[in-house]
């Protein structure tokens, strides 16, 4: 009889996922093993799950028998997609799963910065109720201008929830999206980054990280922003320029940011911008909602099984 192939998961997933897998396959699951490592099996697994952790170029060489490579979410940035190529190992992820979490998850940020709300919060809990109501008023967002840097599964919902919740006209740079499916989402498709950055009041991030893309909000883009602007960062911290952000909303040339993507993960707990009152900060958890969860490990574990038995990939990289 031929032994089951075997499929290691570096982090943990949901277990609807986990259970998937273990029906067809033998599944080394790493957060049950402590003191267990990627590298120590990947020489006689077949298939691999990663979430955050790194699949490089020696990995993938180190991986004699791997025949594909799941991503549980979107961003494949932690992958060496060149390298899978040469060994001809599809690299499957999970499309759209999370987009509604991480919409919703911006959309958070957004009103948590505008209302202040982290602000009056810690001001209410000190015990200084008078403080609170004396300390600069917050912004209404109803009218406003809503910019978004890439227009996918993500920026598309967050842009339903604003033009209907907030009636906030939309702005989006994607080279990738057509004038006519823009003009469908009722969204004004600019061709140059610049005016969208001079123009809105709240900016959000929703692009691959890529060579083109990585600090694509640098210095010069945060110098064409509003002073009363906000920016979200819920896609890639190497999107975001993070030495110039922390100097932009130091020196008031930025209302705040609501980031939950970093540079460096896990992020260290003196990292300047935690200690900005108008900065909101979450552990790269903007996809990780109960639903979210369960339906990216679904996915990420049918499509690998799917690689195993000899079926296409449903949800390719290319």
């Amino acid at each position: 009889m031929d032994k089951r192939p075997r499929v290691l998961v570096t982090e943990a997933i949901h277990a609807n996922g986990v259970e998937r897998l273990r029906k067809a396959v033998d599944v080394i699951y790493l957060p049950d093993r402590p003191g267990e490592t990627i590298d120590q099996h990947l020489a006689e697994i077949d298939g691999i799950i990663v979430r955050t952790a790194s699949m490089p170029a020696d990995r993938i060489a180190r991986a004699a028998k791997l025949k594909v490579i799941g991503k549980h979410g979107v961003g494949v940035d932690n992958i060496d997609l060149a390298a899978a190529r040469a060994r001809k190992i599809p690299v499957v992820f999970t499309p759209g799963a999370n987009a509604q979490a991480v919409a919703e998850h911006a959309f958070a940020m957004i009103l948590m910065l505008s209302r202040r709300i982290a602000t009056y919060s810690r001001l209410l809990r000190e015990g200084r109720f008078e403080a609170a109501r004396a300390e600069t008023l917050s912004t209404d967002l109803l009218g406003k201008t809503l910019g978004l840097v890439g227009l996918g599964n993500v920026g598309t919902r967050l842009a339903k929830m604003c033009r209907a919740a907030l009636d906030m006209q939309v702005l989006a740079f994607d080279p990738y999206v057509t004038p006519t499916r823009a003009a469908d989402l009722g969204v004004e498709l600019v061709s140059d980054l610049t005016p969208l950055l001079e123009a809105a009041d709240v900016i959000s991030v929703h692009t691959p990280l890529t060579t083109e893309t990585r600090g694509i909000i640098g210095a010069a883009a945060l110098a064409r922003m509003k002073p009363t602007a906000i920016l979200i960062n819920c896609a890639r911290g190497g999107l975001v320029d993070e030495a110039a952000l922390l100097e932009a909303l130091k020196n008031n040339r930025l209302a705040g940011a609501g980031l939950d993507t970093w540079a460096t993960e896990p992020t260290p707990t003196d990292h300047p911008l935690l200690q900005l009152e108008n900065v909101v900060a979450t552990p790269h958890i903007a996809g990780s909602s109960q639903e979210a969860f369960q339906l990216v490990a679904e996915t990420v574990a049918e499509d690998v099984l799917g690689v195993l038995r000899g079926e296409q990939p449903r949800n390719p990289v290319r």
